[in-house]
């Protein structure tokens, strides 16, 4: 599943509407101890243009 939702977000990547949304989605349905993985490999693929995104869905997370 890690695989199949870090594909998606690189392909709506080009829309922050869509990503956001596709990103809330992806953090309901990823396992527990794959999420830390999952938030590192975001944080270094989308940063640069979406950190303010995954600072606030991260942070609503009970990590």
């Amino acid at each position: 599943m890690l695989e199949y939702t870090k594909t998606i977000l690189s392909k709506v990547s080009f829309d922050k509407f869509l990503f956001e949304k596709e990103l809330r989605k992806a953090l309901r349905t990823i396992l527990p101890e794959e999420l830390a993985q999952f938030k590192e490999w975001c944080y270094t693929q989308f940063a640069k243009v979406y950190r303010t995104i995954l600072n606030r869905a991260f942070s609503q997370l009970a990590l």
